[in-house]
């Protein structure tokens, strides 16, 4: 990965809320990891985190808006093939193979209990979509080989040096990387998105790894900077909201 200017050379260190983030910002994070990313947590309660995203994606229509936001991007691709990173249940790329009658998936996670459970449900049985185990950090496949790769709220999970990984290996094996994450809001609105949640936290895994995915997710600013690091090339389409989920689209430029 290329190295671009001070604030490049210090990624490693660089606060969520990215370089020039406030002194409140940067009390709002944490090296604390979601019970998803542990390995003294039981499957059991991995399951139930996983089950919890699954439900909420399917009750609040998350997975039908994001599959439409993937699909936008490839209006002008007939057959597209698209790969999925950190699938975890699987919902986002059942949804692009309903709303797209000749989608090819690849549908991939680093969790190895995660990528049988799809394996072996209706997703690995579907003749579109091959199911792999596969780190985003390091894609094992060509250049160019997908139309798009998308990695939804699962960003936030990595720390600087992986994430920008990820922007560098998204763009280098397909045409562009959707990343769909949680938004990290100003610090006063943030605080307040937190009191809501902390009662809730020990008591309800789901809450639990919400608190945390909060606190690491990143700015615009730093995901601008986390490009930057991994390649002057990749350019950036942003949007993020106060409370809506950030859509950031990364192509190479050269």
């Amino acid at each position: 990965m290329a190295a671009v200017g001070g604030r490049a050379k210090g990624i490693g260190s660089m606060p969520r809320g990215g370089p020039d983030a406030s002194c409140l910002d940067r009390l709002l994070q944490t090296d604390r990891l979601e019970y998803l990313d542990r390995d003294d947590v039981d499957d059991r309660t991995k399951r139930s985190v996983i089950r919890a995203l699954d439900r909420t994606g399917e009750f609040f229509g998350n997975h039908q808006r994001f599959a439409g936001i993937a699909l936008a991007q490839l209006a002008d691709v007939p057959d597209p093939k698209v790969l999925e990173l950190g699938a975890g249940h699987g919902g986002l790329s059942r949804e692009i193979l309903q709303q797209h009658p000749t989608a090819q998936l690849t549908v991939t996670d680093v969790d190895p209990d995660s990528v049988a459970a799809i394996a072996a449900g209706d997703l690995g049985a579907d003749p579109r979509v091959t199911v792999r185990e596969m780190d985003a950090t390091a894609i094992d496949a060509p250049d160019r080989a997908f139309d798009l790769a998308v990695f939804v709220l699962s960003f936030h999970h990595l720390p600087p040096v992986a994430a920008a990984r990820v922007l560098a290996e998204g763009t280098r094996a397909a045409d562009a990387l959707l990343v769909i994450d949680l938004p990290r809001p100003p610090a006063p609105l943030h605080l307040l998105r937190l009191a809501t949640m902390l009662p809730l936290a020990p008591f309800v895994p789901f809450v639990h790894d919400g608190v945390i995915s909060s606190l690491r997710t990143y700015s615009p600013s730093a995901l601008r900077a986390l490009a930057a690091h991994a390649d002057p090339a990749i350019e950036l389409d942003l949007r993020s909201g106060l409370l809506s989920p950030q859509v950031v689209v990364a192509r190479r430029t050269a």
